[in-house]
């Protein structure tokens, strides 16, 4: 499979290829020197470049396709993972995935967005893009994970629910209108992390939770870019401006107070190793895990919804 360049990636692929070449020739030439000086001008403009990303740059990043998606993290945080299936109404929705596993001594439910990586796998995870089953199945999960008493982590990776005709004939909205009434007052540590892309009420529809999680390069919002250039300015084009616009980066939505806290990357993304992403997010979870299990359920609702109450408030 090809690999997937972002134009701002460019620069730093042409000067490593000159390093490969180089180190290549290392071993007719002596050209240590050169090599060592290189090896500093690629981590000087990576460290340049990922460090002033635009809003835009960041929302590449999130959408990257050899980024790692749920099961990626599940399968690289967990042990023990049982995957569950179905809404027990309709049929298996496989845009959601989820499932009891084990991150080191702590046993939990995990749910979230899965994406598929080609052309076939993405139409058998619909792109990511929940149907009804797929909101109806995750809350079926969350009361069973109620029922025996153990947290909940939602993973948040979707360009939205999905829009067609049949998912609203089966009651789109009600689902996830259901799902934000009952995370709502589910007794048991809810915890979100966006991974990916979070737009609108697809992302939402497993977004309620006591923390708010969000990795450093993904993007969060009622709407995309893409989509909000083409209602104010009736084309495409002005998607940066939108992104801009739209602040829907994780350290503006860390500003606004609408998420709890960022988990680094990797240098260049969690695409670039997926083992150091997973681990980084592996630990906060922990830690998050530890706190929120000394907190009682009476309290853990009491605080969500004063949490999800303050969002959106202001003062004339």
């Amino acid at each position: 499979m090809a690999k997937t360049i972002l134009d701002f990636e460019k620069p730093i692929v042409e000067l490593e290829a000159k390093l490969e070449e180089m180190k290549r020739l290392s071993d007719k030439m002596d050209i240590e020197n050169e090599i060592i000086k290189i090896e500093e001008k690629v981590r000087q403009l990576k460290e340049g470049i990922y460090k002033d990303l635009t809003r835009w740059q960041r929302v590449q990043l999130a959408r990257h396709p050899d980024r790692p998606y749920t099961l990626d993290y599940i399968y690289l945080m967990t042990s023990n993972f049982v995957e569950l299936h179905g809404d027990r109404s309709y049929k298996d929705d496989k845009a959601i995935v989820g499932g009891f596993a084990l991150i080191d001594e702590y046993k939990v439910m995990i749910i979230g967005h899965q994406k598929g990586r080609d052309t076939k796998t993405n139409l058998y995870r619909n792109f990511g893009m929940p149907n009804p089953e797929g909101y109806r199945k995750a809350l079926r999960l969350m009361k069973l994970a109620e029922k025996f008493n153990k947290p909940v982590i939602t993973m948040i990776d979707t360009p939205g629910a999905y829009p067609g005709i049949e998912a609203e004939e089966r009651g789109q909205a009600e689902a996830i209108a259901r799902n934000l009434f009952e995370m709502s007052r589910l007794k048991v540590p809810i915890i979100v992390v966006i991974i990916g892309e979070g737009a609108s009420g697809g992302a939402l529809g497993i977004g309620v939770g006591d923390r708010i999680l969000m990795l450093e390069n993904c993007w969060y919002s009622v709407i995309s870019p893409e989509s909000c250039s083409s209602i104010l300015w009736r084309s495409w084009e002005y998607k940066e401006q939108a992104a801009e616009a739209l602040k829907l980066t994780a350290s503006d939505l860390f500003e606004q107070k609408l998420i709890d806290r960022i988990i680094p990357e990797p240098m260049g993304g969690a695409h670039k190793n997926h083992h150091e992403a997973a681990a980084a997010l592996k630990n906060v979870l922990k830690e998050e895990l530890e706190q929120l299990a000394k907190v009682k359920p009476e309290k853990l609702i009491d605080g969500r919804l004063e949490k999800f109450g303050r969002m959106g408030a202001y003062v004339e």
